[in-house]
């Protein structure tokens, strides 16, 4: 059964997407009316394929959905129609963005790099720095699949040191540099759906995102100074003596890197594009994101000469690894269902009163002060950070804020660097977790509750000021 049920996933996924895709470019009622029927068979085959404890959040959501909808709707059918509709150009861009990890493992790039930058990481808290940067760097390929990578890769470089004092270095580095990635990076489903919903403009909310994760990483090797003399383990010593080893290993020995200029083409040429075809096209970022992907990884291997190599990821892709991907595609399906629901519902203005009802008591607060708490509080119920920013986003998005909209994506996304770096019971934490030994809440609240605070608090500051100006 569960090999059937992984394969009626992976078709009904991949149909859902490509249904998605036509229908965008060709409007058909009947093709857009097939979204719905495979939506529901998306649920169905990912609570046949997945065990019970992966499911329960996706019951609850559509269980919630139902409720609202039953007691809300004029239209029970059509809202649920619509509903399983709603996620839509999330579905297609999470189908195609994991393509862009194929490329990364044609060629030794990230090694490459370690090796070319060894002048710059030969202290502990330029090596700390650099690991959050290329963390927040190498997340624009693999999402949130660069917290295992990086993990390894790093854990191969100090493969003999792994002691607490070792572990709280190379996990709060790689935790807190995926998180950060999530305020600034275009192709983190997460930030562009908010920007998207909230109707703000692309390249200020980068660029603030961007300020504010640059922030945030000065702030946590500050964080990681102090906790390195806390432990009295002498990291740069280590390091220097790590990083001589990998230079005698790297296959560019001179002061050219071949490598590493290619991954710099690499990632100008995909970004580059993709906010080219959006200024030529016209097409919204949740569409031209995946379509230009899809070309720039055909064109990679094509350049390269290996198709054998993409006829291989396709073939395992289209035959195992989405299936990898069920909770993840499962959950958002259920979240926009009641998502749709809660927006065709007064819930929304009734968590928006909520909160004004709050400010009115406390003078001081405004509800740019609570929207953090409400990401991070779904996050610790198991919500991860897609389905959260779009659970809030698609509340959010049908208020009338007085505040510029790229100071409430900048607001809800610093919520969503929280929580990632907080929970234990979302992904990134689970996958840090499972492959450094340490418990999730070790590696989550015990590591990072101090400097999520501070975090917190730079932010408001800035958020704060702009409106009271």
């Amino acid at each position: 059964m569960n090999r059937k049920a992984a394969r009626g996933f992976i078709f009904s996924v991949s149909a859902y997407a490509l249904v998605h895709f036509v229908t965008y470019f060709y409007e058909n009622a009947a093709l857009t009316g097939m979204l719905s029927v495979l939506g529901v068979l998306i649920l169905v085959s990912a609570f046949l394929f997945l065990p019970f404890k992966k499911i329960q959040l996706q019951l609850f959501l559509v269980l919630m959905a139902l409720v609202v909808l039953f007691f809300t709707s004029d239209s029970f059918g059509a809202d649920l129609i619509h509903g399983l509709q709603q996620m839509r150009n999330l579905i297609g861009l999470l189908l195609i963005v994991p393509m862009i990890s194929w490329v990364l493992k044609e060629e030794p790039y990230i090694e490459e790099i370690m090796s070319f930058a060894h002048n710059f990481l030969n202290r502990s808290q330029k090596f700390y720095f650099g690991l959050m940067a290329m963390t927040q760097v190498i997340s624009h390929f693999l999402l949130f699949g660069v917290v295992p990578m990086m993990y390894r890769f790093i854990d191969t470089f100090l493969k003999e040191h792994k002691d607490e004092a070792w572990e709280n270095f190379k996990g709060t580095a790689i935790l807190r540099g995926f998180g950060l990635s999530t305020l600034w990076v275009i192709s983190i489903p997460s930030f562009i759906f908010a920007v998207e919903a909230l109707e703000a403009t692309l390249w200020k909310s980068m660029v603030l995102g961007f300020a504010f994760a640059l922030a945030g990483t000065i702030l946590s090797v500050i964080f990681s100074y102090y906790q390195e003399k806390k432990y009295g383990v002498d990291f740069s010593f280590v390091l220097r003596q790590e990083i001589d080893i990998a230079m005698k290993n790297s296959r560019n020995p001179g002061k050219w890197n071949k490598d590493v200029a290619e991954f710099v083409f690499l990632f100008v040429s995909l970004f580059g594009t993709i906010f080219l075809v959006h200024e030529i096209t016209g097409l919204e970022f949740l569409l031209t994101i995946p379509l230009v992907i899809l070309v720039w990884t055909l064109f990679y291997f094509l350049i390269k000469g290996r198709t054998s190599s993409f006829i291989v990821e396709t073939r395992y892709y289209f035959s195992a690894g989405i299936a990898k991907q069920a909770q993840q595609f499962s959950i958002l399906m259920a979240a926009g269902v009641l998502i749709y629901a809660l927006n065709q519902s007064d819930v929304g203005d009734y968590v928006i009163s909520g909160m004004n009802f709050l400010t009115g008591i406390i003078p001081v607060l405004n509800i740019l002060f609570l929207v953090p708490f409400i990401v991070i509080l779904l996050g610790f119920i198991g919500l991860g950070p897609l389905p959260v920013i779009v659970l809030v986003t698609g509340v959010l998005e049908a208020i009338p804020f007085p505040y510029p909209p790229e100071l409430v994506v900048l607001a809800v996304t610093s919520g969503s660097v929280i929580s990632i770096i907080l929970s234990p019971f979302v992904m990134p934490v689970i996958i840090l977790s499972s492959v450094n030994g340490l418990s999730g809440i070790r590696n989550g609240l015990q590591f990072n509750l101090k400097f999520a605070a501070a975090f917190y608090i730079m932010v408001q500051l800035f958020i704060q000021t702009v409106i009271h100006l």
